[in-house]
């Protein structure tokens, strides 16, 4: 038989493909360069072909290099789903698991579930990353990742989707603001030219309200969009305009100190919850039990939360 390119050499293959630098990817592999490119000269020896094209400042992967690069990435993912058969059947949810989130979620959602994944599986080492939506669903499908939590819609292949809750939006202002009329029924198409505030470009809860406004006049949208909800707050604090955040961000420390009230919106205005995983992954059913942890958790925690003030309530916004 002749030789087969090692699990070494095909994670350093990804990292080249990832990184475009023969410097940078070894840094990010812990070792020298020169070994770094060793490794890939022999890769490129045992399968005879040229993988990449080698420049002072970058590379260039061949043709056969970038198909080879894809299936180094399928190659790898079934060799941990392998592994995690293994681990599976010897104790569910213990060892490494990668997990993804986007900071819209984070904050609020893993303060409340992670003390009980804790304790149920003390053996489980969980590492989290916080990104947005594009990047960690690419990280999902090349490996880097083992599971995401992320809000819906959103569009996805390849992969099984867990939902867990919805999570409404709710309106922001300022309680004396002057942008808005809200003693009476609240009217977004009265608001004028850039008084509406997002988040940028890029976070799926932008497109989201943006698909349930359904704005004809995109002049109304503020030409400044906040990069966290924790701007976005400061800003409607300091009425430059108002926004809409996610109801599971009403209690928390965000809003605390501040002048934000919150009114509730009509049903279009939401998002999905959901898990997420390659549909090619072997631990369905542990990623399964998690989802089922936090759903139970969130739900039973917003049957505790303290309810928008009747007024509130009976406001509609158009």
């Amino acid at each position: 038989m002749s030789n087969l390119p090692t699990v070494k050499q095909l994670r350093y293959l990804i990292a080249l493909e990832k990184h475009g630098h023969f410097g940078r990817a070894a840094e990010a592999c812990y070792v020298s360069q020169s070994a770094f490119s060793v490794a890939i000269q022999a890769l490129e020896s045992i399968l005879d072909v040229k993988l990449v094209d080698r420049t002072n400042r970058s590379v260039i992967f061949t043709t056969i290099g970038r198909q080879i690069v894809a299936q180094a990435h399928q190659c790898l993912l079934d060799m941990e789903s392998l592994v995690d058969i293994a681990r599976e059947q010897r104790e569910p949810l213990s060892g490494e698991l990668r997990f993804g989130t986007i900071p819209t979620i984070a904050p609020f959602m893993l303060p409340a579930i992670l003390p009980d994944i804790r304790q149920q599986f003390p053996r489980l080492d969980l590492y989290i990353r916080e990104e947005q939506t594009r990047r960690l669903y690419e990280e999902l499908m090349h490996g880097g990742l083992d599971l995401i939590l992320i809000a819906l819609p959103y569009e996805l292949k390849g992969v099984r989707t867990m939902p867990l809750f919805k999570d409404h939006f709710l309106l922001a202002v300022h309680k004396k603001t002057r942008l808005l009329d809200t003693s009476g029924e609240i009217r977004i198409n009265r608001l004028r030219q850039g008084d509406i505030l997002l988040l940028e470009e890029g976070h799926c809860l932008r497109d989201h309200i943006l698909a349930a406004l359904r704005l004809h006049n995109r002049d109304k949208l503020n030409k400044f969009a906040a990069t966290s909800l924790h701007t976005l707050i400061q800003m409607v604090d300091s009425d430059l305009g108002i926004s809409f955040v996610p109801e599971m961000a009403r209690d928390s420390s965000l809003i605390r100190g501040t002048d934000v009230e919150f009114y509730p919106m009509n049903k279009a205005y939401v998002r999905k919850i959901a898990l997420v995983w390659r549909a090619s992954s072997a631990r369905r059913d542990e990623f399964t039990r998690l989802g089922q942890i936090m759903k139970e958790k969130m739900l039973n925690q917003a049957a505790g939360h303290t309810t928008i003030p009747a007024r509130c309530q009976q406001q509609t916004v158009a």
